[in-house]
This record gives structure tokens, C-alpha cells and sequence, in this order.
């Protein structure tokens, strides 16, 4: 029996980009370790070559011919008398000896004050010369360097929420330009995948409410007709609450997509009228389970979306409600600005929440010691819709135990 022929192999991936055109001296190119290499190797010589100067100068100064000699010979007779002003051994009248010793010493003198003249000028010129070149090093490292602020600035924009921003740095072909490039072709990727999931829950939400919208309408017609038998309108019912829930659950997974990207279009919100509109929504389901309602809200502006900051508000203060005690129980709501940051907090009585359970409480379908989705309280979104809409905004929440059960969810956001 003949061997299967084995199949041919593709041509090795090649290890170079064919639309990068190649240098034909590669060491050439200006990279960012050579352009630093001949800026500081120059400044080095340059400084170099001043303080050689300066020093030459200063050394040629010292030894001028055309200074006066330190002694002046007033009589050339047996016995030599000599007047000088700086040198205090010749201005006696001496034999030959110790007129040579005292010239050495005169000499000598001179030579150590030039000297001591000479370091104390090239000191002055090297720090002179060190002030300069760290003044010129730095301007020249930061005129270098520049793009790399270029890039943090379209960075943090880009966090921020703009996607469509890019670097398009010019200059020469070196590591930070090929940085740059590299960032702008990760923005373009993202803008397009940001997109595309925009389009999605367009779609999604078209598709997904339609259906759910026609049957509710179908529901609701069987069970306003007066004729049909108890069980079709007992069936009725409960398929109209489980398609409710669905619509639910739809729009908070609708909402969870678009909170989760940052918010482009801000306007002053006031959190204590968010507040107030979030108690009157919850009010009647408040009243209907004997919970007290309370707190003070104090004026706390913030840039964003209302609506969404209004979603922050509804949803904690619906888990408090909804998650409280039988009897006796409270749920306060304050907001104000501390610390420059503007908080929002709601607190509540409630069941024993261990401290363990509190980050998976900000999952998407968890509930405490519950099922994922059997619970008639929610669809166990709420809390991560409120962590995804804060941090669109900026802000952060946090959730603490409180003694005796409950828990306090503290929502800050920037001023």
C-alpha cells in the first residue's frame, strides 16, 4: 500500500516587515541611543574644549613677560642692596648666598600665587562650564524627549474617552516614533472593536426588545378578555411576569454594555436631586415593606450623564430597600461633597453580610447565599451596573459591612 504523499509545508514566516524600507547601512539610522550618544558626547567635548581654552588663557596670563619682576636691584656694587615689595628678604642689603637663597624664595612665592590664582579662576570657569552644560543638557534632553510627553498626553486622553484620538508623530525614524506608530495602529484596532460592540447593542437591542414587547402585548390582550377560563389567566400571568423579568434582564445587560465605555458627553448633575428622584421612584415598595426612607441630601454638582448617575442612585437604593429586615428597618440616603469629591452614600439595616462576600456582591448574576437566578428581587445586575456607570464617570464604589447587619455603599465621584 503506497504512504500518503506528507503535505507541503508553507514557506517559513518571514522575520522582517516587507513594508519597512530597508536601510542599507542599518547603524545609520538615527535612533534615539545615538542621537543622545552625539548630543552628550559633543557636550562633553565642547565643555572640554572651553575649559582647556580658559585654562590656557589663564595659565598664559600668569607667566606674561611683560610683568614687572618681584625685586628691583638698586646698587650694583661689592655689596648688592636690593628693594622689593613683595619679597621681604630683599629689601636688606646681603651677600651673594643669601641673595640667591632669597630670590628662590621670592621666585618660589610667586610661583605658588600664580598657582593658587590659577585654581581658584579654573574652578570658577568649571562651575561656570557645569552650570551651563546642565542647563543646555537639559533643555536638549527635554527637547528629545518631547514626543514621549506627546504620547502620555494622547494616552491619557484616550483613557479618558476618546478613542479617535492619535499621536501622528513626525521627526526622524528612531524607538519613539516607532512607539507612537505602534500606539496609533492598538487605538485604530480598538476604535474599530469599540465600534463594532456599539453597533452590536444597537442591534441587539432592536432584536431583543421587539419580540419581547410583542409578547407582552399579546399577554396582556388574552388577559383583559373576561371570558377566559381561571387557568389561562393564572397561565397568563405568570408568562407576563416571566417575560417582565426578560425585559429586565435585557435592559440591564443593554445597560451594562454601554456603561462599561466612558462617557463622552457631561453635563452638571446634582447627586441630591438624583437622590431625591431615586427615594420617589422607591418610595411606594419602601412603604409597602414598613422601611423608613431617610437622610439629607446636600448639594454635590458633578460632570456626567443624568440618567446613568440616576441608574446609580435607583439601583442602591432599591437593593437597600429590597434587601432589608421585616420589621423596624431604615435606609438612608446622604449625599455632599468631602474632600473634594462628590459623595454619595446609602446605608441600610439588613441580613449579616461576611466581609469575604462583599467583591462578589459587584458580579454580574450573584446574589448573597442565593442562586444565580432564582430570586424574585432582581436579576442580579443591579450592583454591577452601579460599578460600571461609576466608573464611566470617573468614580469608585465601595461597600462595607455595617455592625448589626446591612451593609453602607459609598459612591464617590470627581468634582
Amino acid at each position: 500500500m503506497a504512504s500518503t504523499p506528507a503535505p507541503p509545508q508553507a514557506p517559513p514566516k518571514p522575520t522582517w516587515d516587507p513594508r519597512s524600507p530597508q536601510l542599507p547601512f542599518p547603524w545609520l539610522r538615527p535612533t534615539i541611543r545615538i542621537r543622545l550618544t552625539l548630543l552628550y558626547g559633543g557636550m562633553f567635548l565642547i565643555a572640554g574644549i572651553l575649559l582647556l581654552s580658559i585654562i590656557y588663557l589663564l595659565a598664559a596670563q600668569a607667566i606674561s613677560t611683560g610683568n614687572q619682576p618681584p625685586f628691583k636691584i638698586v646698587n650694583a656694587t661689592g655689596v648688592i642692596k636690593v628693594a622689593s615689595t613683595d619679597c621681604s628678604g630683599l629689601t636688606a642689603e646681603s651677600g651673594l648666598t643669601q641673595f640667591n637663597s632669597a630670590v628662590s624664595a621670592c621666585i618660589d612665592h610667586q610661583r605658588q600665587a600664580a598657582l593658587d590664582d590659577l585654581l581658584s579662576r579654573s574652578l570658577l570657569a568649571l562651575l561656570g562650564l557645569a552650570v551651563i552644560a546642565f542647563a543646555f543638557g537639559y533643555a536638549m534632553a527635554g527637547r528629545v524627549l518631547s514626543p514621549l510627553g506627546r504620547i502620555t498626553r494622547t494616552a491619557r486622553a484616550v483613557a479618558g474617552s476618546d478613542l479617535s484620538r492619535r499621536i501622528e508623530l513626525d521627526g526622524p525614524d528612531d524607538e519613539l516614533k516607532e512607539l507612537a506608530d505602534t500606539f496609533d495602529d492598538m487605538l485604530e484596532r480598538l476604535q474599530r472593536a469599540f465600534t463594532a460592540q456599539q453597533r452590536f447593542v444597537g442591534n441587539a437591542s432592536h432584536e431583543l426588545r421587539t419580540p419581547l414587547a410583542i409578547n407582552r402585548t399579546l399577554l396582556e390582550v388574552h388577559l383583559s378578555d373576561p371570558g377566559a377560563p381561571v387557568e389561562l389567566q393564572q397561565l397568563g400571568k405568570t408568562l407576563l411576569a416571566t417575560n417582565e423579568r426578560s425585559e429586565q434582564l435585557v435592559e440591564g445587560l443593554l445597560l451594562l454594555a454601554r456603561s462599561d465605555n466612558q462617557i463622552v458627553e457631561r453635563k452638571p448633575v446634582d447627586l441630591a436631586e438624583v437622590a431625591e428622584q431615586a427615594i420617589d421612584q422607591v418610595h411606594g415598595e419602601a412603604a409597602a415593606k414598613g422601611v423608613v426612607i431617610r437622610g439629607e441630601q446636600k448639594p454635590a454638582v458633578v460632570q456626567g450623564n443624568g440618567v446613568l448617575l440616576e441608574r446609580i442612585a435607583l439601583n442602591l437604593v432599591q437593593n437597600a430597600v429590597r434587601y432589608n429586615v421585616s420589621e423596624g428597618g431604615w435606609v438612608e440616603v446622604t449625599t455632599e461633597v468631602q474632600h473634594g469629591q462628590a459623595v454619595l452614600v446609602v446605608s441600610n439595616t439588613g441580613p449579616v453580610v461576611p466581609a469575604y462576600e462583599i467583591d462578589n456582591l459587584f458580579e454580574p448574576f450573584r446574589r448573597l447565599r442565593t442562586e444565580r437566578t432564582g430570586s424574585d428581587k432582581g436579576v442580579g445586575l443591579g450592583l454591577s451596573i452601579v460599578r460600571s456607570v461609576a466608573r464611566a464617570h470617573g468614580g469608585h464604589i465601595a461597600a462595607q459591612p455595617r455592625e448589626g447587619g446591612g451593609l453602607v455603599m459609598r459612591v464617590t465621584f470627581p468634582v
